[in-house]
Order: C-alpha cells, then structure tokens, then sequence
C-alpha cells in the first residue's frame, strides 16, 4: 500500500487507528475454544466487527509463534483474511526483526513475498545493512524502533552522546531517516513517551509514526495527535488490549467494535 493510499483510507474512514491482534490463546473467551482454529475465529470476529473504523491491523507474531506450527497457521489464516477484505486495510507484521543483510533479507521475503504484509516492524540495532533488505520491496514498509513505550526504554534509548548530545533514539532516527524515503519508513513512537513527539517531528517531519500505548499501557490520545500529527495526519495509532479483550463474553466482538468505536470517535474530532 502506498502513502497516499494509505491517507486516502484515514480520510475516508475518519481514523488513524490500528488494532494489535495480540491475540493470545489463554485470554480469548472460552466458548471460541472448541473451533478447529480459535485464535483465527477469535481474529476473524474482531476484524469483522471493526474493518469499517480501523485503517490498520496488527498481528504482534510473538503470540503465533509461540503456539508451533498451529500458531502459524493461525496467522497465515488471519492474514489472507485481511488481504481478502472487501475494502484493504494497511498489515503490520510486528515481528521485531533485524539481523545481517543476508538474513534480513529472508525475513523481508517472509514478510513481504510469502505472507503479503504492507509493514513489518524492526529493531535497526545492528545498522544499515539489517535494514535495507526490508526496503527494496516495492509498495513495502519498513517501521523503524525508535523510541519505545515499554518501562525499561529508558535503559538504552536515552543514552546520550556527549559530543552531540543526542539520546540514542534521536541518534537513530537521524542516522536511518535517509536509508529510505517517507513513502517506505516509518518510526515507532510510544504514545507514553508523547511529549517527546514535538521533538521528533522537527528531525521527520513527513514521516509516519505508529504509536503503541494507547488504553492498557496509559497513553494519551489527545497529546499524541497534538504533538504528532503533521499536514498528512501521519500517525496511525495502535491499541491492542483494550479492543480485542474488552470482554471475554460471547459478545466479545461486539465490545471490541464499542471500544474501537469511542477511539474513531476521538479521532474524528482531532482530524477535523
């Protein structure tokens, strides 16, 4: 998918919101275990029940690959499902690789070739050549790590270089930010760390930014579009936990779409 595609499609649907399929096995409703296939089933509802509000879908792999083959299975079926929606949506496989050119490249054709994803996530720790793999598939992105919304980011990702007095987050996206083009990278951003956006949009002003954190993990919507946001809008905005396991009831869909509902709501407001 294209960046102006991908605009058209928050435009159209009047939300930035991208849903983390993080769906594990032990938290989805019980009644969903007796399907050949519960996480697929589980994955199948919520999509249903939300294709019209989200522009963005987000399968964190951890919780595929965890489960063997079966797990596998699961994502490879919740992945042609999206790709086969009536309208497309933009597919995120979080899967936090980056490893040697050669490898990375592996990961980038399993990602991009065998499963059809529009991004995969990545953790640009080893330089360059991890990353540029990832970005010579045409119509693909590669989402950098940049500053992360986790507790323990501030065990590296502030680190400051005295000579230039960077963190090494800012360092990173001003290293990386010319490995590929706004049209093919993108950063992720922790919405907890949203007063650090200001910042951030002076070194990538025309970048997208995936920002986790919102709901479960306390980030505020409002401060991220305000600091974020550029003439593009330019975030897409995940929120797992908080849609996809609003219930753990037979009308577990239904929830997720109400959740899902009061975000796009929010966000309506924020674009206009």
């Amino acid at each position: 998918m294209t960046k102006q595609e991908l605009i058209a499609k928050i435009r159209k649907k009047k939300s930035f919101l991208c849903i983390g399929l993080d769906s594990d096995i032990s938290k989805i409703p019980k009644h969903l275990l007796k399907h050949e296939d519960p996480v697929f089933e589980f994955n199948k509802q919520i999509i249903d029940a939300t294709q019209d509000i989200a522009v963005a879908y987000k399968p964190n792999t951890a919780f595929y690959e965890s489960r063997g083959v079966e797990g596998w299975k699961s994502l490879e079926k919740t992945i042609q499902y999206l790709n086969n929606l009536p309208e497309s949506v933009f597919t995120i496989a979080d899967a936090k690789r980056g490893d040697i050119g050669n490898t990375s490249t592996q990961y980038a054709k399993a990602f991009f070739e065998k499963l059809n994803f529009d991004a995969v996530t990545i953790a640009p720790y080893m330089g360059s050549d991890s990353v540029l793999p990832f970005l010579q598939f045409k119509g693909k992105w590669a989402i950098l790590l940049a500053l992360t919304s986790n507790s323990g980011a501030s065990d590296f990702q502030f680190i400051t270089d005295e000579e230039r007095k960077n963190s090494l987050f800012e360092s990173v996206i001003q290293k990386s930010k010319n490995w590929g083009t706004n049209e093919n990278m993108m950063y992720v951003v922790g919405a907890t760390k949203s007063e650090m956006l200001e910042k951030i949009r002076e070194y990538i002003p025309n970048h997208f930014l995936l920002v986790p954190g919102i709901g479960a993990q306390g980030g505020n919507l409002e401060e991220v579009a305000k600091y974020g946001m550029n003439k593009e809008i330019g975030i897409l905005v995940n929120s797992s936990r908080e849609i996809i396991f609003a219930s753990k009831e037979k009308d577990f869909a239904e929830k997720a779409r109400a959740e899902a509902l009061r975000l796009q709501i929010q966000m309506e407001k924020l674009i206009k």
